[in-house]
């Protein structure tokens, strides 16, 4: 049994016209099958089914340099497009040349599972009172309810990882597994490029993080990344805070110390994208274990240069180190922790919360040209019940107020945040209502209150917000 191709190019060169491809990887580039994608690009095959996590930007060896080539037909994602630079897949999106399903992430691998087991459909807690369950199925179970997901099968999936022996077993590194092993079991081929090809027995069994049965076609990466330049940039270079009123609030660093402070001791934490990974900088000695979507437990804070490894990296794709006690696995296993209720706290960016405690934290038509947008795994977050904490700006950046009456985004959740952290105040979820705990230095609860659209009950003792961040 000899599963190995002498090239990328041999490796795809039935791909049809038409087909459904799953891209295995998350977060940075390197952690695609580069060589694979650009042998897909190569070989011209058209209307394809792209299914991943995200297209990626521009110019980036993933999903995107296939809809730059106008490859992609129809989109399955978690994320087709984000707030800022607009992409190809965005652009044909928007002028109706390619159609995009947004899937919550971990239904997304969910489904791929079920689609590998034989599973035709399930019911899920997730996205419940959101976009995304209109027109689907609802049943309730134990008096709650459930949405129902189909499964997802494709023809063929391009993975990577780190090395694989003759008969297709496969060997992953560190936080790498992610979607792979579930987008393989969903193929019918599935392709893996890897770093090493070793003879069959020169992977010990207990480090097969892929059994070859589930594996096609291994083949030999030809295309290298230097992954000391793929630290990605902060969005803003300085941590300089916003003024209200002509007075600075918290910077991010601050707001994100402050939300460490609520974490409790000896807790497992999930930290979402943008400020929320800032917190990772302020946890040091809480015993706390910190929790990502692609498959750590237990990351520290980010590193650069020569104490990055390739493989350890957050859900944001921000390198990191790990602490004592950490373990790796893939993506499905990821959401099982979140929906099945063992995280203990969720920390959150938001781009709006309500006076019933929902959050709406997931891009449409408001802030992409095409009104589709990016969930990612926060849906699935929000939906294990944890303590969620909530950090963003007081208000955006057109200074419309983000704590509301009524959500005006879709929402993510209902009833589900705690906490919410901004640059201004600190408010607690108790007894059906958001009270003020603590205001930012020179700041007044009655200016907290102006800038928001939701009704605020004053706490008994309002204090004033620490701003020191070392």
């Amino acid at each position: 049994m000899d599963k190995v191709f002498a090239s990328p190019e041999l490796a795809i060169a039935d791909i049809p016209d038409g087909a459904t491809v799953a891209l295995g990887g998350f977060g940075q580039q390197h952690c695609f099958a580069t060589s694979l994608i650009l042998a897909l690009r190569a070989s011209g095959t058209q209307d394809l089914c792209i299914v991943a996590n995200s297209m990626g930007g521009n110019g980036e060896i993933r999903g995107q340099i296939l809809a730059e080539s106008k490859q992609v037909k129809r989109l399955i994602t978690s994320f087709s497009a984000r707030p800022g630079v607009p992409t190809a897949a965005e652009d044909q999106i928007a002028a109706g040349e390619m159609t995009a399903e947004l899937v919550p992430q971990g239904i997304l691998v969910e489904r791929c599972r079920a689609g590998g087991a034989g599973i035709p459909a399930f019911y899920s807690p997730v996205s419940v009172g959101t976009a995304i369950a209109d027109g689907k199925d609802i049943r309730y179970f134990n008096g709650k309810p459930f949405v129902l997901e189909h499964a997802i099968k494709v023809d063929f999936a391009l993975l990577r990882a780190f090395r694989a022996d003759r008969a297709g077993n496969i060997e992953f590194r560190g936080g790498s597994r992610s979607l792979n092993p579930a987008f393989a079991k969903a193929a019918r081929v599935a392709i893996v490029e890897v770093d090493e090809i070793v003879d069959i027995g020169g992977i010990p069994p207990d480090r097969v993080g892929l059994p070859g049965i589930f594996v096609s076609r291994v083949v030999k990466s030809t295309h290298k990344h230097d992954v000391t330049t793929m630290q990605p940039p902060p969005r803003r270079p300085i941590d300089k805070p916003r003024l209200y009123n002509g007075k600075p609030g918290l910077t991010r660093s601050a707001m994100a110390k402050r939300a460490a402070g609520i974490v409790k001791p000896g807790s497992y934490v999930n930290l979402g994208l943008g400020i929320p990974t800032l917190v990772s900088n302020y946890l040091e000695g809480r015993d706390v274990l910190l929790h990502a979507e692609n498959g750590i437990l237990g990351y520290g804070g980010m590193v650069s240069g020569k104490d990055i490894d390739p493989d350890i990296y957050n859900a944001g794709g921000q390198f990191v180190s790990v602490v004592p006690g950490a373990s790796f696995f893939d993506s499905v296993t990821s959401f099982e922790m979140a929906r099945g209720g063992r995280i203990d706290t969720v920390i959150l960016g938001a781009y709006e919360v309500d006076e019933k405690a929902s959050i709406a934290n997931w891009s449409t038509a408001k802030s992409v040209k095409s009104g589709i947008g990016g969930i990612g795994g926060a849906m699935d977050l929000v939906a294990g019940n944890s303590e969620l904490i909530v950090i963003m700006e007081h208000t955006d950046s057109k200074d419309r107020p983000k704590l509301r009456h009524k959500c005006t985004y879709p929402l993510t959740g209902q009833a589900c945040v705690h906490w919410i952290v901004t640059d201004l105040a600190l408010l607690r979820w108790q007894e059906g209502q958001f009270v003020l705990e603590e205001v930012a230095p020179g700041f007044t609860a009655s200016e907290v209150q102006q800038l928001s659209e939701m009704k605020i009950a004053l706490g008994a003792d309002i204090r004033t917000m620490s701003t020191i961040t070392t």
